[in-house]
């Protein structure tokens, strides 16, 4: 049976509205790919994408959400239990903390490392990973380091400790921090002191080898780097969250760091049986971590390697003082150095400009 004239007509109809629609496509891809596809703005849906508004009579302090989501365009109020993100006294008042991502909240905590929380390092040394699980690291005295290594961040600790007579392991607590990135060093040392006292800074904090002073003063208790107009750096923020020997460390889109300063007291001496000798107070720092956007799966170090997705902790569980090795892996040659067997930090160009303040 042949094929109808009006049969012909509806094939090659087809046909050519086929042929129209492809070059439509076609067209439209060509043009697409001479456009540069629109980015998101920075730190779109970050929790502390925000602007702030005039406080409330009460003096709660008040945020305007911009992140992208259930929070955007929303105005959140900080708690009558905690009316200002950063009070004056922080170890007596909690400070409000926002959040403008899908939670959309503002809570009430202490602006403190918490030596039990994810990614905290604390005591002799103890660890909580990423994975939640709690390991010791004992290093070695004077020595140093790889917490953390990642392609744009090294975090390197310097060692401090003593070995009583007849131990076999020296007792070790982290005296010093050195936060690397780009061609930038920020250096965080707790003073080695012969007696504690409170009313003390015991902490030096320095910058590209300069020393820095952090303002006491409320809300202008801090010091900023890499925000002057122009630049194309990471921001760099210092902030104190108490009178003395407390900071909130923050290197935008990479870490952010809760650094207190505190020494080993008698009685903790004697319950340990540190044996450590007169004057020196050990005094050392207590970390937590909290890691950015531009961190990535890769990353590695004592505490690092616990954020990479799938990660399972080869400490025995059950134990009191389950212990992670890897010394020989993670040992660096100075605290200014990015080079162990494992570290995956790279300088852009020079060694930066940390110095040496031990």
């Amino acid at each position: 049976m042949g094929i109808t004239r009006k049969s012909r007509i509806l094939v090659a109809s087809f046909l050519l509205l086929l042929i129209t629609v492809e070059a439509a496509i076609a067209e439209a891809d060509h043009h697409d790919q001479g456009k540069e596809k629109k980015k998101p703005p920075p730190h779109d849906a970050a929790s502390t994408h925000y602007r702030m508004l005039s406080p409330l009579p009460s003096g709660q302090e008040r945020v305007f959400c911009e992140a992208r989501g259930s929070c955007y365009y929303k105005t959140l109020v900080c708690p009558s239990e905690c009316p200002q993100r950063k009070p004056k006294k922080n170890r007596k008042h909690k400070g409000c903390f926002v959040d403008c991502s899908s939670k959309c909240e503002v809570t009430c905590k202490y602006r403190k490392a918490n030596c039990n929380g994810y990614g905290a390092l604390c005591y002799d040394p103890r660890f909580v990973g990423g994975d939640g699980v709690m390991f010791y690291f004992h290093g070695a005295k004077g020595a140093n380091f790889a917490i953390v290594s990642d392609e744009n961040l090294q975090i390197n600790a310097h060692f401090i400790g003593t070995r009583p007579k007849g131990r076999t392991r020296d007792f070790t607590w982290v005296q010093a921090l050195s936060v690397m990135f780009d061609t930038h060093t920020l250096i965080l040392a707790a003073n080695k002191v012969p007696t504690w006292n409170d009313a003390v800074e015991s902490l030096s904090v320095r910058y590209d080898g300069e020393a820095i002073t952090i303002p006491t003063n409320g809300e202008e208790a801090e010091w900023r780097a890499g925000e002057e107009e122009g630049s194309t750096g990471r921001e760099v923020v210092v902030e104190r969250t108490d009178e003395r020997n407390s900071v909130r460390v923050r290197v935008s889109g990479l870490v952010e760091i809760d650094v207190s300063v505190r020494p080993i007291g008698k009685e903790e001496n004697r319950v340990h049986n540190y044996q450590l000798p007169e004057g020196d107070a050990f005094a050392h720092l207590e970390m937590q971590f909290r890691f950015g956007k531009d961190v990535t799966d890769m990353v590695d170090g004592v505490l690092g390697k616990t954020y990479r997705p799938g990660y399972v902790s080869p400490v025995k569980r059950g134990v009191a003082m389950p212990i992670m090795g890897g010394e020989d892996r993670y040992r660096t040659p100075s605290l200014f150095s990015a080079s162990c067997r494992d570290c995956r930090f790279r300088r852009p160009s020079g060694e930066g400009n940390g110095l040496p303040i031990l």
